[in-house]
C-alpha cells in the first residue's frame, strides 16, 4: 500500500504545476481511491494531509477544493499567476443539490417514462408542465395563467424569442444603460439597435423611456426589475407602477427578465402584474436549479402569444422533452423549492463574506444577490484592475462588458460570488481588497 504522504506529494506537485486550479473540486475520496488504486482510508489521510499543508479546503456538502493562490507582495503589474478563481461567471450551487436533483431523475430511467420524455414537444409543452411552471413563477400577489406559459430551451432563448417577436430587424430596443452582456449579443444577432436608458438607485427611469421614444420610436423595452444584473437593484413598487404607466403612455411592449428574481421572494410583484397586457415575462431554471439541464419560460399577454410561439419554433428555441419532464418533476415533488431556498441561503452567506472583505469600498450590493458592483478607487481604471487581478489568478468582469452604446464605462467591476467555494471566495476577495488599496504603480521602479 502506498504511503499516503507520497500520494499527497504527487497531488501537491500537480497543484503547483497548475494541473489543479484554484477553486477546482477534487474527486470524492472514493473516486480518488479508485483512480489511484489505494484504500479509501488512505485517500482520507491524503486529503487530510493536503488540508494540513494549506493546499485544499473542505466545504461541508460540496466537497474538497483547491485553495486560492497566496498573494505574493509585489507590483500590481507582475507576471500572470497560474491559478484562476472565477469571479466572472455565476452558477450558484446549493449544498447537496446534485443528490436532490438525481433523486428526481430516477423516474425517467423507467423505459415507459423515458419514452415519453424523448418525444418532441411544442412550445406550449404539456398541461402538467404548464401547471408546474405557473406555480414556480408565481410571485407575491401574482400567478400567471397556466395556459399562457410557453417553454424554451433556456432563459436566453426565451429572451431571444421574445425580442424576435417584438422587434423587427433594424428596430430600436430600449434597455437599461448597464445590461446583461448576453442581451447585447442577442440583439446583434437579430439586427436590433440597442438604445441605452438612464437608471437611478431605483432602477430604470420611466421618463427615460418616454424621452427615447420621442426622439425616435422604440419597438420595445427590455428590463430587469428584480436583482438587476450587474447593479443588483430591485425596483420598488412605486417605480414598477410608474414604468407600467410609461409603457401604456408610449404604447410599448416590454420583455421582463426575471431570471434572478427567485433570490428575492420578498420583492414586489413582477412588472407583468402591473402591465399584464404588454409585458412578456422571461425566466428559467439555469440559476434556480442547474444550467446543464435548464428550461426557459415565457409568459406573454394573449396579444403576443402566437407571435412568440412562432418565434420559438422558427428559432429552434423550443424546449426538449427530457428537460421538460425533469423540471416538471422537480417542481411538483418540491425539489425545485428546496434547491432555490438553499441557494438563497448560500447567496446571503456569500454577501456576508463580501461585505467583510470589501468593507470601506464603494460597493453596490443586495444582501440576497449572487454578485456585487464595485466602484473602484480613483487610482484604478477598470481594465487595469481587471488585468492586475488576472495576474493574481482572479477573474472579474469590467464595467465595459455591461455598458450599452458608446458611453465611457465607469471604473467599476462586477464581482460574481456564486462559483468558488466560500473559503476560496474569502481569500480571493481579501486579495482583491489588498490589490485595490495598493494602487497599480505600487512596487514599480523606473
Amino acid at each position: 500500500m502506498q504511503d499516503f504522504r507520497r500520494v499527497a506529494d504527487m497531488v501537491a506537485r500537480q497543484i503547483g504545476e497548475g494541473r489543479w486550479r484554484a477553486g477546482e473540486r477534487l474527486p470524492t475520496q472514493r473516486a480518488f481511491a479508485k483512480r489511484y488504486g489505494i484504500a479509501e482510508s488512505t485517500a482520507s489521510r491524503v486529503y487530510g494531509e493536503l488540508t494540513r499543508r494549506g493546499l485544499v479546503v473542505g466545504e461541508v456538502g460540496r466537497g474538497t477544493f483547491v485553495r486560492a493562490a497566496q498573494v505574493v507582495p509585489g507590483p500590481a503589474l507582475a507576471e500572470p499567476a497560474q491559478a484562476r478563481v472565477d469571479l466572472e461567471l455565476n452558477h450558484p450551487v446549493a449544498a447537496g443539490q446534485s443528490e436532490l436533483l438525481a433523486a428526481g431523475l430516477e423516474p425517467l430511467t423507467r423505459p415507459d417514462q423515458l419514452a415519453v420524455a424523448l418525444r418532441p414537444v411544442s412550445a406550449s409543452g404539456t398541461a402538467a408542465a404548464r401547471s408546474a411552471a405557473a406555480a414556480l413563477l408565481a410571485r407575491k400577489d401574482w400567478t400567471p395563467a397556466a395556459d399562457a406559459v410557453l417553454f424554451a430551451g433556456s432563459g436566453r432563448q426565451a429572451v431571444a424569442a421574445a425580442l424576435g417577436a417584438l422587434v423587427p430587424a433594424g428596430g430600436r430596443l430600449g434597455v437599461e444603460a448597464f445590461t446583461y452582456p448576453v442581451l447585447k449579443a442577442i440583439a446583434a444577432r437579430l439586427g436590433i439597435v440597442l438604445v441605452p436608458l438612464a437608471c437611478d438607485r431605483q432602477g430604470l427611469d420611466p421618463d427615460a423611456v418616454r424621452a427615447a421614444h420621442r426622439d425616435a420610436p422604440l419597438s420595445a423595452v427590455y428590463v430587469q426589475p428584480t436583482v438587476h444584473n450587474p447593479l443588483t437593484v430591485t425596483m420598488p413598487d412605486r417605480r414598477r407602477a410608474d414604468l407600467a404607466t410609461a409603457l401604456r403612455a408610449t404604447d410599448l411592449p416590454a420583455v421582463e427578465d426575471a431570471v434572478w428574481s427567485f433570490l428575492r421572494p420578498d420583492a414586489p410583484p413582477p412588472l407583468a402584474a402591473y402591465a399584464p397586457e404588454r409585458v412578456i415575462l422571461a425566466d428559467s431554471t439555469s440559476k434556480r436549479l442547474a444550467p446543464g439541464l435548464a428550461l426557459g419560460f415565457a409568459v406573454p399577454p394573449p396579444a403576443f402569444a402566437d407571435r412568440l410561439a412562432a418565434a420559438l419554433r422558427s428559432g429552434a428555441w423550443t424546449a426538449g422533452g427530457y428537460a421538460l419532464q425533469a423540471v416538471t418533476g422537480w417542481i411538483t415533488d418540491g425539489t425545485a423549492a428546496t434547491v432555490a431556498a438553499g441557494k438563497r441561503a448560500d447567496a446571503a452567506a456569500r454577501q456576508s463574506v463580501a461585505a467583510q472583505a470589501l468593507a470601506g469600498f464603494a460597493v453596490r450590493r443586495d444582501p440576497h444577490a449572487c454578485f456585487c458592483w464595485w466602484e473602484l478607487p480613483e487610482r484604478w481604471r477598470a481594465d487595469t484592475f481587471t488585468a492586475a487581478a488576472a495576474r493574481r489568478g482572479i477573474a472579474v468582469t469590467p464595467a465595459a462588458a455591461f455598458v450599452v452604446g458608446p458611453h465611457r464605462a465607469p471604473n467599476a467591476v462586477r464581482i460574481g460570488l456564486a462559483s468558488p467555494p466560500l473559503p476560496v471566495l474569502r481569500e480571493a476577495l481579501t486579495a482583491l481588497a489588498a490589490l485595490a488599496r495598493s494602487g497599480p504603480d505600487d512596487g514599480l521602479v523606473e
